[in-house]
């Protein structure tokens, strides 16, 4: 088995490492603070290729692999998991869904202005009623003469303010439940209305609306066959949870180097605070859990580029990864103390960004079912 990144991985880690650094660290308590999306980072990172990075060159990205694109995200996420899922959405959930079940139109038409960061894009899932059980979304799509005639409100859509192309799925079939019933559609800005900015806890700098539509839109509009869009969004959530994984990943990263940094500075009782033993338990759990999270990526995504099942590999990365991230935030305002829970300080913001990552592209919960349910179907095959 080998560990190690290629050399043009590890030229694309750091080139976006040094960008973060000079680009995205010394604003994101700012953007934090303000609630601001900061859409000139992304025309930035669209110069950088950074907006298609595992997108082929031949429809405008910049033809790397999906380590690569994963390598991407924990970098901006360790520097403000805001622009971390911004990315995130707009590739996993939106370019790269397009690109796999498109028509050749459709690819032709709305993957290079994604992959150049001409456009933004957008996922559009969850609905009230509708969360984690997908398969009981109620907005509904009507054969229209002009196509099809769509209607209904979406929840918590990241992107949703700014996004210029948004995947959205909608109830084709009224005479058959759940899941089977639904189909994929892609969408302009000018088919949905942003109803509501939410504000949160965590990730500011992200946009995350509700949006309404009640449109009329052309038959080119439908992505993957009629009442097989549930097949679009698991196989999308496949990918994504990989995506979030390393979000998690590069926020517990963050936490660790601040808390570190602090250990080696701080002094009490005549000495650097690092030295006590207590001190350095907690920096060693930190750093095994988050570099154990990491591998559980790095692997999920070295699957998925292989063209290999990784559903289960995906939902093991996620789960543990958004896990390690919670518990190392908490821990590094353990360390550093009482101005770890200021503004001051950058790790309360990394608390209040890792909670999410249990939460969105499936809850903790779901990813323990999908384990086990590809576990217990193992099991089933050896016996």
């Amino acid at each position: 088995m080998n560990f190690e990144l290629t050399p043009e991985q590890r030229e694309i880690q750091t080139l976006t490492r040094d960008f973060a650094a000079s680009e995205i660290v010394p604003f994101a308590a700012e953007w934090d603070r303000e609630r601001r999306f900061p859409r000139e980072v992304f025309a930035k990172l669209a110069e950088l290729g950074l907006m298609g990075v595992c997108v082929p060159e031949e429809m405008g990205g910049a033809g790397s692999d999906f380590l690569s694109y994963i390598l991407v995200l924990e970098e901006l996420s360790r520097a403000d998991a805001g622009v971390g899922v911004t990315l995130a959405v707009h590739t996993s959930a939106c370019t790269l869904p397009l690109l796999a079940f498109g028509t050749p139109g459709q690819v032709e038409r709305l993957v290079p202005p994604l992959a150049r960061g001409e456009a933004l894009g957008a996922f559009a899932l969850t609905e009230a009623g509708a969360g984690s059980d997908a398969g009981a979304i109620a907005s509904h799509g009507t054969e229209s003469d002009a196509g099809w005639r769509l209607a209904g409100s979406k929840q918590w859509i990241t992107n949703g303010s700014f996004a210029d192309t948004f995947i959205l799925f909608a109830r084709t079939e009224e005479d058959v439940a759940g899941a089977r019933g639904i189909s994929a559609f892609v969408l302009d800005a000018a088919h949905v209305t942003v109803t509501r900015e939410e504000h949160k806890l965590g990730l500011n700098s992200s946009s995350t609306v509700d949006l309404v539509f009640d449109t009329d839109v052309a038959p080119d509009r439908l992505l993957g066959e009629r009442g097989h869009g549930f097949r679009v969004a698991m196989a999308t959530l496949d990918g994504g949870r990989i995506g979030i994984g390393a979000q998690a990943v590069g926020i517990a990263q963050a936490a660790f180097d601040a808390a570190c940094s602090y250990a080696r500075e701080r002094r009490a009782f005549g000495k650097a605070i690092g030295e006590f033993q207590a001190i350095q338990q907690k920096l060693a759990t930190m750093a095994t859990e988050i570099e154990a999270a990491r591998q559980l990526v790095y692997r999920a995504a070295w699957l998925k580029e292989n063209g290999r099942p990784h559903t289960m590999e995906g939902a093991q990365a996620k789960l543990f990864a958004s896990e390690v991230a919670r518990r190392q935030t908490a821990e590094a305002i353990q360390v550093v103390g009482g101005y770890g829970y200021t503004k001051e300080s950058p790790v309360e913001r990394y608390f209040r960004d890792a909670k999410v990552t249990e939460i969105y592209e499936v809850t903790s919960e779901i990813q323990r079912l999908v384990i086990a349910c590809a576990l217990l179907g193992q099991i089933g095959r050896q016996s």
